[in-house]
């Protein structure tokens, strides 16, 4: 069997510590851990070798270790791949290096042209830092074919005739590609979608109850519009999706095909006072049964108890006597126990799956192992993420999303499971697609900073900062280097809360000031709010301020290191002041920030939709962060804050991308900012001009505005909005 034989050259921006990792190698299917094998130097100056023995054929690419790679590519015989980005069949000439490969930082420039804002294809785009991301709810979005629509059992919407409105399972893949172009439009080159698995519970239309995570859930395809179908659509208009997944835990219902928890059907559930067949409630009548199945059940899980099975198919109307295997009681009854039908028993839970320590309640919530071994609540069974089928399961599941195309991954829910295990799910993925972007949901209402200090009354353990990193000492986040794993920024979020909302910085340059402590703070995901918090009162609602407080924070958030994050609606202060989620005993999803969205976005209102003064605002500033690369990926430095005003440098010295950036909140601000690089700057908001001299640069930024003056910049990008100008 032959040895492969594979030369680098190296391009000149590039370290020396040149590596080859590989994968899929024939025959038998080897691959390196990642970083893979270190190449040796070859005789040619420039030029690096690794030898392959036993080896057909090869995937594999070449990176040095900062974060420059090639493309994945695919080898059959010996080659030599040039700073050309081209494989030679023999060692090629000095002639064939004047292009060279493309690499996640841009090239060493100093101005930037408006051309340069257009967008990168997504297949060259290999650093998630370039990107700004659109958040929706899937199944709240955009309505593509009512033919899917599905009313969850709880919290259903009736008229004043008792009749059913606003399905929960409204949304779908067909409406968001035909909605591709507004979200392009607004400037997002990343759509992160909640949960597209199949799920399984009395109110699941968010994806986070997961019962089958081999199968997209059938509540949100069309013929035509299936998951990949999106995924090629948003590629085709250069949009990543980012794929939200779910580690933690499972539906109360177990797994189709793999555990099963024990219930008594649903359909055989009567409430105290009432007679099985009186159930009137929107599109359940007769009983709570799933109404669009047959046999009027929750669940066709093959693992289930045979006479589980056999009821499953049959009986819909839920009258035929059944005895409870556990007590002897025979249903339908009145009143007959409803933990039956929709509690768990957690000591009866099958080891091999799940945790059966009970469920989080009181004191748990700051202290790492109830948190992590307990259940998050009573459609969220913990699983035991520790054990190898669970790794082996979720972890292959999402592996064929990958296959398919999905760019990057959002975790849910991180602080449940410990950090090195689930580091264990996430170096799996980037394994089985380097350069794969992903990063976790990890809430905290508050700085996050653990046993640093900061007021916090939980320890490191379960707080963002921890999970960027793989020391062990939780007072010193140097104790370990950059997991490569990032977060969404709770931190900086909120702030928001005692700054924006009440229309000023005051208290930003504090958060700012514990950069240090992640592992790679220009990775976070930063927001202005989600779908479970928002910055005002106890954090449980929709930004309430006024669109000047909203536009004043995305000028910091987009200009501040971190990936922007923008939660659907946003962009119109869509439920301004609403609770992110139902509240009240009664409230129902169209009271909420999670109130179906697709009207704004109809064919008769979606001009007014892109009209509105923020949705102007947004789209600027994304033209903006696309043509300063140092905005991008720069730290920030120089950081000073003085309540109605900011303002800090970016320097993204590889790039030659080098920005000063002064913010204003309410009243126009004079920014002096000293200890730059001198030289003439250009103002990427007003293209007004202005030389920095012996270190000084000074501007002047209208209220609620930004000044972005960049050393050698193109000058003004975009069009004057009510902000912006």
């Amino acid at each position: 069997m032959p040895t492969l034989s594979l030369y680098f050259q190296k391009p000149a921006d590039w370290a020396d510590s040149i590596h080859i990792h590989y994968w899929e190698q024939n025959p038998g299917g080897a691959a390196s851990d990642w970083p893979g094998r270190p190449m040796a130097a070859a005789e040619d100056p420039g030029w690096f070798v690794v030898s392959l023995p036993q080896t057909n054929s090869t995937h594999l690419l070449f990176h040095d270790g900062q974060g420059r790679q090639t493309p994945d590519l695919f080898r059959t015989r010996n080659g030599w791949f040039g700073a050309n980005g081209r494989w030679h069949d023999s060692a090629p000439s000095a002639t064939a290096t004047s292009t060279p490969i493309p690499s996640p930082l841009p090239p060493k420039a100093p101005t930037q042209t408006l051309a340069q804002t257009q967008l990168v294809p997504v297949g060259e785009r290999r650093d998630f830092r370039e990107e700004t991301i659109y958040f929706l709810l899937t199944a709240r979005f955009y309505d593509g074919d009512p033919s899917n629509n599905f009313f969850c059992r709880d919290r259903i919407r009736l008229d004043g005739d008792g009749n059913p409105t606003d399905p929960h399972w409204r949304g779908d893949f067909k409406g968001l590609i035909q909605r591709l172009d507004y979200i392009k439009d607004l400037g997002f080159t990343a759509i992160w979608i909640t949960p597209p698995v199949e799920n399984r519970s009395g109110l699941d239309y968010h994806g986070y109850h997961p019962y089958d995570w081999t199968r997209i859930d059938p509540r949100l395809e069309s013929p035509g519009a299936t998951y990949q179908d999106l995924i090629d659509a948003a590629h085709a208009k250069d949009i990543k999706i980012i794929q939200d997944v779910v580690v933690n835990h499972s539906c109360q219902y177990g797994i189709r095909g793999k555990v099963h928890i024990d219930h008594l059907p649903i359909k055989y559930y009567v409430p105290q006072g009432s007679a099985q067949g009186r159930v009137h409630h929107g599109p359940y009548q007769g009983n709570l049964g799933n109404y669009t199945w047959p046999g009027k059940d929750d669940i066709d899980n093959p693992v289930a108890p045979q006479w589980y099975r056999e009821r499953h198919a049959r009986d819909p109307e839920g009258v035929e006597p059944l005895v409870d295997p556990k007590t002897g009681e025979t249903v339908p009854k009145p009143g007959y126990n409803p933990g039956r039908f929709f509690g768990i028993d957690a000591n009866e839970l099958d080891p091999d799956w799940y945790h059966q320590e009970g469920f989080i309640c009181g004191g748990d919530w700051e202290s790492a192992h109830p948190l992590q071994h307990k259940h998050l609540a009573g459609d969220c069974i913990d699983l035991a993420t520790g054990r190898q089928n669970v790794k082996d399961y979720i972890i292959g599941a999402i592996n064929r999303y990958l296959d398919m195309g999905v760019d990057a991954l959002r975790i849910d829910t991180v602080k449940h499971v410990e950090r090195d295990n689930l580091l264990e799910y996430v170096n799996a993925w980037k394994a089985h697609k380097p350069g794969l972007f992903v990063f976790g949901e990890n809430l905290v209402k508050g700085y996050g900073w653990g046993d640093l200090g900061g007021g916090d009354n939980g320890p490191s353990q379960i707080r963002p900062w921890w999970y960027t990193r793989l020391g062990h000492d939780p007072r010193d986040p140097n104790s370990g280097g950059d997991s490569g794993f990032a977060q969404l920024d709770f931190g900086l979020f909120s702030t928001f809360r005692d700054t924006v909302s009440k229309g000023t910085y005051g208290g930003t340059g504090q958060i700012l000031s514990m950069d240090w402590i992640y592992g790679d703070v220009t990775s976070l995901v930063t927001f202005l709010q989600n779908h479970d918090v928002g910055p005002d009162n106890d954090f449980k609602y929709r930004f309430k301020g006024e669109d000047w407080m909203a536009a004043a924070a995305y000028n910091l958030i987009w200009t501040a290191r971190g990936i922007p994050c923008l939660y659907f609606g946003e962009e119109i202060a869509f439920m301004r002041g609403a609770p992110q989620d139902v509240e009240g005993e009664k409230d129902t999803l169209d009271t909420t920030g999670r109130a179906y969205f697709g009207d704004h976005l109809s064919d008769e209102r979606i001009k007014e939709t892109q009209a509105h003064p923020l949705y102007r605002h947004i789209r600027r500033l994304n033209q903006i962060r696309r043509a300063v690369p140092a905005l991008q990926k720069a730290l920030m430095t120089q950081v000073s804050e003085w309540g109605s005003g900011m303002s800090f440098v970016r320097d993204l010295a590889d790039a030659g991308s080098y920005a000063v950036v002064g913010l204003a909140i309410g009243g126009d601000q004079d920014i002096a900012v000293d200890g730059v690089r001198d030289g003439l700057y250009r103002d990427a908001v007003t293209g007004a001009e202005v030389c920095a001299q012996g270190g000084h640069l000074g501007f002047r930024v209208r209220g609620n505005a930004a000044g972005i003056y960049v050393l050698d910049g193109p000058g003004k990008i975009g069009e004057d909005e009510v902000w912006l100008r």
